[in-house]
Order: structure tokens, then C-alpha cells, then sequence
């Protein structure tokens, strides 16, 4: 089956979630948009000539496998292990060559602010990280072009659309299994996780912020997956939710990328390249500054995160189950 022909297969099945769906049928109403989304970026993801097709696809995938971490106790550990390793090995392939879109993007953007003598400077660092994703992307059209890949996708797409697939077996008549009675402690479980950070944001160092980063997608995900059945509220604090993960993403962003500039440079001959390197080192103090204004107003936006205002718009639409 092409990848055309399933996605006409799933697409057509997708369903809304109900309150009163267990969670075990609610998670896979939520995956099989996200396998279809993932599905729909393949193509792109094979040529690279709109470098979002890499990105939007890996966020499928990255949507996926948090809907089955966060969800995994409803389902019996050997229906979906395989599916996750599976995502896993995707993912690292896609990643790859995102790693080395964003930084020949930015760097290109960067050299277009420059004197025409630095700008040539990063033309051989460009053309250099672009031979390195020309590779990465033959990596990943191999994977995708394996039968295993194939039937990866075909099996997943039929578990999620087969009832009680994997399902583990619900005990007793008036154990909470549906949707509306297990919400309400699984997003408050994830923001505890998030607010257990107000003890180290002021002095966190990068480690700590990208953990807090992860704790926050953990928390977007729990509600954005079932906003649909939340109260109207939902959306005000989603949307406060993306300016701190934006906030963090750039921090984050900023020391992978002078991570990895650092290591381009130590591959480059000093002699050869000393005019790149140079250009190279400028760019890493830019990005350092910014880096800085960002940590500067991170308190700010922690505080709006955690007053009652926000808070009460997560307890609103709660409330609404």
C-alpha cells in the first residue's frame, strides 16, 4: 500500500473524542490525526524543498510518541513498544536534518547582514553543512523506503482504528477508566511536575531549563490533546502555555546552536578557514547576546505563568468535564 492509499484509508476515520470514551479509546482517536499529519509530510520530507515539511513531520511524531507516554498504562506494553522504537528510529532521522536546516537557514540569514567580504567567508560553512544534510536526507529516504518502515505505518494505522487493540482490561464496574474521570489528575499531575521548577528558575542553568522545557511540552500535550471536550477557557491558557514554551525554545535553540558551532569550528583548518571561523565566533556572541535578554525576562514570564489569572482559565475549562 502506498503511503497515498493509507492515507486515504485513515484519514476518513478520524473521530472526535468523548468525554465518556476510556482513555485507552480516547488516545487512539487522538494518534490517528497525528499518524495521517505524519503521513502527509512524507513526501516533502523526501525531497527537502520546503525545509517545514521536515519540521512538521517530526512534530507529528514527536505529538505521537507524548500521547503514548502520557497514555501508555491503558495499553498492554507488547502492542505498543514496537510502534514507539519504530517513531524513535524516525525521529533521529528527521532530526538530523532539521538540526541542519535550521543552522544553514540561520546562518544564511545571518551572512545576509554582512559585508560582501564576511558574507563570502560562510559560503564554503554553508555549502559544507549543506553536503552534510544532502547525506542525512539520502539516511532518511533509505528508512523510508525499507519495508519495514512500510509496515510500520500500516500496522499502527490499523491499530488505531481497531476498538480495544491492545487495550488493557479495565477492572471492575466502578473503576475510573473514561476520559472525565482520569483528566483532572493527569494535567494536574503535569503541572505539579512544571511548578516544582519555581524553586530553581532563578538561577537555572541550561540543563535545568530544558528539562522544565520537556515538563511544559508534557503539560501542552495532556490539554491540547482533549481541548476539544475541556471548557472554552482551555484556549486562553494554551496560549500562555506557548509564549513561555516559545520563550524556552529559543533558549534552547541558542545552546544547540553554539554547541554546535562550536564543534563546526574546532573541524574547520585554522589557516584555511580562519576568515569563516571568525564570522563563525561573531555569530555565537550575537546568539549570546540574545540568549541574555531572553534569560533576563524569563522570571517575568514564569511569574504571568504561575498567577491566578492563568491559572484559573486550566481550572475553568477542568471544571467544564
Amino acid at each position: 500500500m502506498t503511503t497515498d492509499e493509507l492515507i486515504a484509508l485513515l484519514d476518513p476515520q478520524i473521530q472526535p473524542i468523548k468525554p465518556d470514551d476510556t482513555m485507552a479509546e480516547a488516545g487512539r482517536k487522538a494518534l490517528l490525526p497525528d499518524l495521517v499529519k505524519m503521513l502527509k509530510h512524507e513526501a516533502g520530507s523526501r525531497t527537502g524543498e520546503d525545509i517545514e515539511d521536515v519540521h512538521d513531520m517530526r512534530v507529528s511524531i514527536r505529538r505521537i510518541r507524548s500521547t503514548l507516554r502520557l497514555l501508555n498504562e491503558y495499553y498492554k506494553p507488547k502492542a505498543i513498544d514496537p510502534y514507539n522504537q519504530h517513531l524513535r528510529r524516525v525521529a533521529r532521522a528527521l532530526g538530523t536534518v532539521r538540526d541542519l536546516d535550521v543552522m544553514i537557514d540561520n546562518l544564511t540569514g545571518f551572512a545576509a547582514t554582512l559585508p560582501d567580504d564576511r558574507k563570502a567567508a560562510l559560503q564554503s560553512v554553508i555549502a559544507k553543512l549543506d553536503g552534510e544534510r544532502t547525506a542525512a536526507r539520502k539516511d532518511l529516504n533509505k528508512l523510508f523506503d525499507k519495508k519495514s518502515y512500510q509496515r510500520f505505518v500500516e500496522d499502527f494505522g490499523k491499530f488505531l482504528t481497531t476498538e480495544k487493540a491492545g487495550a488493557r482490561s479495565l477492572d471492575g464496574d466502578l473503576a475510573p477508566v473514561q476520559v472525565r474521570h482520569l483528566l483532572p489528575t493527569i494535567v494536574y499531575d503535569h503541572l505539579g511536575h512544571v511548578r516544582a521548577y519555581d524553586s530553581v528558575i532563578a538561577d537555572a542553568d541550561a540543563t535545568t531549563l530544558h528539562a522544565l522545557r520537556i515538563e511544559f511540552k508534557r503539560l501542552r500535550y495532556a490539554v491540547t490533546l482533549f481541548s476539544d471536550i475541556l471548557g472554552s477557557t482551555i484556549k486562553n491558557f494554551i496560549e500562555e502555555l506557548k509564549v513561555i514554551q516559545d520563550h524556552l525554545g529559543q533558549l534552547n535553540d541558542i545552546s544547540t546552536a553554539e554547541a554546535r558551532l562550536t564543534e563546526l569550528i574546532d573541524s574547520l583548518e585554522p589557516d584555511e578557514a580562519a576568515p569563516a571561523i571568525e564570522v563563525l565566533r561573531d555569530y555565537i556572541t550575537h546568539l549570546q547576546s540574545k540568549e541574555t535578554a531572553l534569560r533576563t525576562a524569563m522570571p517575568e514570564i514564569w511569574t504571568r505563568f504561575n498567577s491566578k489569572t492563568v491559572q484559573k482559565h486550566l481550572a475553568s475549562a477542568i471544571a467544564a468535564l
